[in-house]
């Protein structure tokens, strides 16, 4: 028994561990995230409140965390955080998947700076609401044309002082934008895709002494994101 005030005695080396505080896998965080998408494309979160539960449900360390994502809405189910047996029926009935697999995508943080040097973010990595790209005497290049969209609209906020930052986008979102140009220039190759659900990418911001390119990279399409985001046909 301690005193009062004093620290409680500490939990043995070899008690067991609560489900809340076991460490969350690339798989939890998934499952959670696919409730979400769900959630998302029958109206029930707003493209904010979306935005917000994907990042936290990502950026999750225990299971604990990832619980009252999913809380609040309808389509709450309990999410077992249960692993098969090896071997077992679940492992056994699994379907092997045809072709290659394709990896997890890469959790990124939302700003990238370069100051006199280079930052580039390119590949299968997942891309939020917002980004901010920050060159100073240096470079940064973002490549979105394989990344995996959670947001419908990606604002990406851009400084170029003494530098450049070039954006390249899949040829079917939707791409608009402009800032302003002080001795450099600003240019966003604006176009608008044939899909109203496709996803929109908005450039904004300055150059100084420096540029900002934007534009679709033809033939690289965004395959996916649309159809099992928001539900439609």
């Amino acid at each position: 028994m301690t005193k009062s005030g004093g620290t409680p005695p500490a939990r043995p080396a070899h008690a067991p561990v609560a489900q809340a505080e076991m460490r969350a896998s690339d798989a939890d965080r998934e499952r959670v995230a696919e409730l979400l998408r769900d959630a998302y494309a029958e109206g029930r979160l707003d493209v904010e409140e979306h935005a917000e539960r994907i990042e936290a449900a990502y950026g999750a360390k225990t299971l604990g965390d990832l619980v009252p994502l999913t809380r609040d809405l309808p389509v709450h189910r309990e999410v077992s955080f249960e692993k098969p047996p090896l071997g077992g029926p679940d492992r056994a009935a699994r379907p092997r998947p045809d072709g290659p697999v394709r990896l997890p995508a890469r959790s990124e943080a939302p700003t990238m700076l370069a100051v006199f040097g280079g930052s580039s973010r390119k590949g299968r990595w997942r891309v939020g609401s917002h980004l901010r790209a920050v060159a100073i005497f240096g470079g940064v290049e973002i490549d979105l044309t394989d990344a995996v969209f959670e947001s419908p609209e990606v604002v990406i906020d851009v400084v170029a002082i003494f530098g450049g930052v070039e954006i390249k986008v899949p040829e079917n979102v939707s791409l608009h934008g402009g800032g302003v140009g002080v001795f450099g220039g600003f240019d966003v190759k604006e176009q608008t895709a044939a899909d109203p659900y496709a996803p929109v990418v908005r450039v904004r911001g300055t150059a100084v002494f420096g540029g900002c390119e934007a534009k679709p990279r033809r033939g690289k399409k965004l395959k996916d994101w649309v159809r099992k985001q928001l539900g439609a046909d």
